[in-house]
This record gives C-alpha cells, sequence and structure tokens, in this order.
C-alpha cells in the first residue's frame, strides 16, 4: 500500500478574528512546493468559527467548492442573489465558474460552527457559476455526498473523475472497506480508525491519509465521521 499520512498538528494554522483555519494543502501566505495538490483536490481546510465572524465578501473562480459542517450553522450569500445555511448533514456544492463573490458566516445564534470546505479543480475553466445544497443520509456504510459522475450522489460538480464521500461508522471493532479509486483522500473528522489489514497507521481526529491502492480496509477505533475524496 501507498499511503502519506498527514498529522491533525502538522497542519498549517491560520486565524483571524472570531476565526482559527487548519490547512491540509499549501494555501494563501503559505506555500510548499511539495504540498499543493492530491488529484484534482487542491484545498481541504478545518475550520472553527465563533458566532458573529466568518468569511465577508471574496472572490472565487473556477473551482467547484464543496462545503461539510460538522456541527452549527453556516449562512451563504452570493453576487448571484443565492443564499443558503448548511447544517450537520448538508452538503453545499458552489461552482466558481467564470466568477462569483460570496461571503460564509456564522449568524450570533448558530453556535461555534465546524466546518471541513474543500476545492477541486474542474475539468474545464469558464462557465455559469451554479449553488446547491442537499440533505445527506449519513450512515455507517459510504456515501457519495459529491461527485461529477456517480449516479447516486447528493450534489454534482463539475470535475467528473471526483467524487466525495461520507461515513459515520460507529460499531468499535468493525472493518470498512474505502471506496474503490487510483487516489483517495481520507480524512478522520471525529473518532479515530486504523488503516490496512496489517494496521499499517492509526489516524485520529483531524489526521488525513492519502493512499494510492484500492480495497483499503479500515478498522473502526471508536466511533467516527470520515470523509474521503477519490479520483478516477
Amino acid at each position: 500500500m501507498s499511503i502519506e499520512v498527514r498529522r491533525a498538528d502538522s497542519r498549517f494554522v491560520t486565524t483571524a478574528p472570531g476565526r482559527t483555519t487548519r490547512h491540509s494543502f499549501s494555501f494563501g501566505a503559505y506555500y510548499d512546493p511539495g504540498n499543493v495538490a492530491f488529484g484534482e483536490l487542491v484545498c481541504h481546510n478545518d475550520d472553527v468559527v465563533d458566532p458573529g465572524f466568518g468569511y465577508d465578501d471574496h472572490p472565487h473562480r473556477d473551482m467547484e467548492i464543496v462545503t461539510w459542517v460538522l456541527s452549527g450553522a453556516l449562512s451563504h450569500r452570493d453576487s448571484a442573489g443565492r443564499s443558503g445555511v448548511t447544517v450537520p448533514g448538508t452538503v453545499q456544492v458552489m461552482s466558481a465558474g467564470d466568477g462569483i463573490v460570496h461571503s460564509e458566516t456564522v449568524e450570533p445564534g448558530a453556535g461555534v460552527t465546524r466546518f471541513v470546505q474543500t476545492w477541486v479543480r474542474p475539468d474545464s475553466p469558464g462557465g455559469a457559476p451554479a449553488y446547491s445544497s442537499a440533505d445527506v443520509p449519513v450512515g455507517s456504510g459510504w456515501v457519495p455526498i459529491a461527485s461529477g459522475s456517480h449516479p447516486d450522489a447528493a450534489t454534482r460538480i463539475g470535475a467528473r473523475g471526483a467524487t466525495l464521500w461520507v461515513a459515520e461508522p460507529h460499531a468499535v471493532g468493525s472493518a470498512l472497506i474505502l471506496p474503490e479509486a487510483p487516489q483517495i483522500h481520507l480524512f478522520v473528522a471525529t473518532g479515530a480508525v486504523g488503516v490496512g489489514a496489517s494496521e499499517v497507521a492509526v489516524l485520529g481526529e483531524g489526521d488525513s491519509a492519502r493512499l494510492t491502492e484500492e480495497d483499503v480496509i479500515l478498522r473502526i477505533d471508536v466511533p467516527s465521521q470520515l470523509l474521503a475524496w477519490t479520483f478516477a
């Protein structure tokens, strides 16, 4: 198995009033030439935002932006007049297309909000920006929540070979096989898992692994929530 483990405490951290962001890839002022992407994934941010704070209007272009909220509630508004509130169990997708401006904020009554936001390169640049969201019936097995090709995905993105999956296994000691793909980015949002039948690595909350082998078995050490990007 080819596996590269990235520990939570090794991630670059940025702070601003009311928010803390942990970056899995080069982002903004942080640049590591050896850590700019994995497959089509170029951003994997883990954000914690206090009520009344967030990200005011800022632009995006030519990115498929997928947001998954772990706790609290995140409000979205954009320059096309669309708005929505993303809560746990709901996935949000914004295709930036040829350019859009949006804000992401936590309303005063929403509570401290933690969310994972990921950016994937689209197959084709330009095009009209788009926004969508969907409720996701999360279970112990993998559920596709955003994809460019999977027929059962909750939302669509403009990257044919990319799919984001979520699983929430609770049975301690049980096994879970990762979705099949040549490249897999696994992120432990909560909990802990062992990777590989011979326990090649143990991942805790905030840890990630970049894998390039199919039929990878995970052992569930504690009830967990897992996110996995697969790239064909």
